[in-house]
């Protein structure tokens, strides 16, 4: 009888995690102890726009964005019942949160107390990256050198009380979402931990800076080109291990270590034959899992049916069981790194760490990424314009986007459409729940605790302090962030449509002389006015279509993200527009768009053109449709000169008179 050969050891797999929240704090909590049973190892909490962009639930701009992308968080009640029975000292938990991230962590801080934790020993991370908000997803709420400021005090206070916790996440991910090459995303990402690593050098002894430069991790996006993806993670590696070395002086190992968590790519899911998306998100999940050298340590899957709108428990669940099985099944984990000394792999490394370096030195040169986020956005426009371009043309081939389109209707969209809708009445319970919280707190605590929050951001001190005693006496999220606005000031960012130089995408010439001729027949240029109203801050659609329209020689008003419906038809008014196109992705179209749509009529506007995109489903659209919406524009209308000549048309007086 022979001997059974010893299977050889695995390595520890990633932590698997799933990005959600939802509706309120309490079904969230069902949902994360849900997942937690089904064998996931680590929670990643989604929070909604309002809570993520500083204001409470009840606040203007929150209008119809309460619990549609995340969880809200008003105060340490909604906090404590986000992780009712879930025992902090036991959970790693990732918090993507930026502007407000001071704020999060205090309240996560505080219900951990609560619960009898050693808060030294908490581990998890906190996005708390603010520099990526101002190039590709908008949810900031100070100017870049305050933010930056408050980064440092969240690293400064964990280094010295929460040594575990990650307390910065430079993340490339919407960089990606954004448009950026991979030497986009090596260089505009390390900038921006150089920047953090700059403002925290001076807080700490020099000694204790290795431990503190050890702590910041990574959060990345992996696309379709597995292959190029890999490589960029592997360049990302020896990037950061050279810049710690040559830059900061760090020479101990253990301190170099690249460490990064991921979310698989989201903008290349699409709306057509949402079934293929598994593979898409499979294919992508390879990139950051293969190589041992350059694996993640920890990751979470988009579900298939993202690109259609909000995600059930059973689609997550099969992203889930997607790492699971690549985890415990396959023998990946028994090998080591199987790509080391394969030229082809090392030629597409040295290639994008020569770009990386290139564009690194670029942004030094104008003084670091604090400085050059202008610059940066210009070139993110850019870049996804050629993406866009390269879709249209066919270049890129997308299946079912671009060929292969015939289609059976997918099995698996089922009655629901495919996706969970949260009820409209949620808003309206938070907002109660809200205001009674007010009403049962301690006004005198309240107030006193405020006073310390706005001295200690005034007096450019560490805000943390006195923002974990804001969170015990009961301040609200926007009350939290008003201290931070009246301190700071309120930031509003570049668009990057106006420095975006012109790629001048085929196609565009008989555009270019309808506009021409409608603008004749107008008395002036054709203007079109783009509008994202309330907090949805994923900018890119919009930008694309402002860009393509000034290509086409449109008259462009847009003034970038986070609008009221009150201020975009005032935009209008002063504007005198010819068609206003709103985009919202965030799920919040159908109360948005019927205020904006009220508010023109009442302005004698109701005549304007209105055209929406976002993503949106078909019920919704024919909502939109029969409330006056022109047209309604998703992810599966891709041609951007097709909506170019809907604008014309749209406008035209000779098609308005003939119809």
């Amino acid at each position: 009888m022979t001997d059974t050969p010893a299977l050889p050891p695995r390595d520890k797999p990633w932590l698997i995690r799933t990005y959600a929240g939802h509706s309120t704090a309490a079904a969230s909590n069902a949902l994360y102890r849900g997942n937690l049973a089904k064998g996931q190892t680590g929670l990643s909490v989604a929070f909604d726009l309002p809570t993520q962009t500083g204001y409470d639930s009840d606040h203007e701009l929150a209008r119809g964005e309460v619990g549609k992308v995340g969880v809200p968080i008003c105060h340490l009640g909604d906090m404590r019942t986000l992780f009712d029975r879930i025992p902090l000292d036991q959970m790693n938990t990732s918090m993507t949160i930026n502007a407000t991230a001071p704020w999060l962590l205090a309240l996560y801080i505080a219900v951990a107390e609560e619960q009898g934790a050693d808060v030294s020993k908490l581990t998890g991370t906190v996005q708390n990256d603010l520099i990526k908000e101002y190039l590709s997803r908008g949810t900031y709420i100070c100017p870049p050198k305050p933010s930056l400021r408050m980064i440092g005090d969240v690293a400064e206070y964990c280094y010295k009380h929460v040594p575990k916790w990650n307390p910065m996440n430079v993340c490339s991910y919407h960089l990606q979402e954004a448009g950026a090459t991979p030497e986009q995303e090596l260089a505009f990402a390390l900038a921006t931990a150089t920047a953090v690593l700059d403002e925290l050098k001076p807080r700490v002894p020099d000694a204790d800076f290795p431990v503190l430069a050890g702590r910041i991790s990574f959060f990345v996006n992996a696309g379709i080109r597995f292959v190029t993806e890999m490589c960029k993670m592997r360049a990302f590696v020896d990037l950061w291990d050279e810049i710690l070395q040559t830059r900061y002086g760090i020479t101990d190992p253990k301190y170099r270590r690249f460490r990064y968590g991921v979310q698989v790519n989201s903008l290349g899911l699409t709306e057509q034959q949402p079934e293929n998306n598994v593979y898409r998100i499979l294919i992508e999940m390879l990139a950051v899992t293969l190589s041992k050298k350059a694996r993640a340590r920890a990751v979470q899957l988009p579900a298939w049916n993202e690109a259609l709108g909000l995600p059930r428990p059973w689609d997550q669940q099969w992203s889930m069981r997607m790492q699971q099985i690549m985890a415990y099944e396959t023998d990946l984990l028994e090998y080591d790194d199987l790509f080391d000394g394969n030229p082809a792999v090392e030629r597409k490394v040295a290639e994008l760490m020569e770009g990386a370096r290139a564009e690194l030195a670029n942004l030094d040169a104008m003084g670091g990424a604090i400085d050059a986020i202008d610059y940066m956005k210009a070139r993110l426009v850019e870049s996804n314009a050629d993406r866009v371009g390269r879709v249209e043309r066919g270049e890129t081939v997308v299946v079912g986007v671009n060929r292969w389109t015939e289609s059976e209707r997918s099995p698996l969209l089922g009655e629901d459409g495919g996706i969970m809708t949260v009820d409209p009445a949620v808003e309206a319970d938070q907002i109660d729940r809200l205001q009674a919280w007010r009403e049962d707190r301690d006004d005198g605590a309240v107030a006193e605790a405020l006073a310390a929050l706005r001295k200690a951001a005034r007096e450019g001190r560490n805000v943390m302090e006195a923002s974990i005693a804001a969170a015990r006496a009961g301040v609200t999220t926007g009350e939290w962030a008003g201290e931070m606005r009246a301190a700071h000031g309120e930031y509003r960012g570049p668009t990057g449509v106006s420095k975006a130089r012109s790629n001048r995408a085929e196609g565009l010439d008989d555009i270019r002389e309808s506009v021409d001729a409608v603008s004749d027949r107008l008395g002036r240029r054709l203007t079109f006015l783009v509008g994202k109203p309330g907090l949805d801050g994923h900018s890119n659609g919009a930008e694309q279509i402002a860009f393509r329209a000034r290509d086409c020689g449109m008259e462009i008003d847009y003034e970038g993200i986070r609008l009221t419906p009150a201020q975009i038809v005032e935009g209008a008014l002063d504007g005198g527009c010819h068609v206003i196109g709103l985009s919202i992705l965030s799920g919040s179209h159908l109360p948005l768009v019927e205020d904006t749509l009220r508010r023109l009529r009442e302005a004698g506007l109701g005549h304007v053109p209105v055209i929406v995109g976002g993503i949106i489903p078909d019920e919704d659209a024919a909502k939109l449709t029969s409330m006056g919406v022109a047209k309604v524009y998703t992810p599966k209308d891709f041609e951007l000169n097709t909506i170019m000549r809907d604008i014309v048309t749209l406008v035209d007086p000779k098609a308005v008179a003939a119809e």
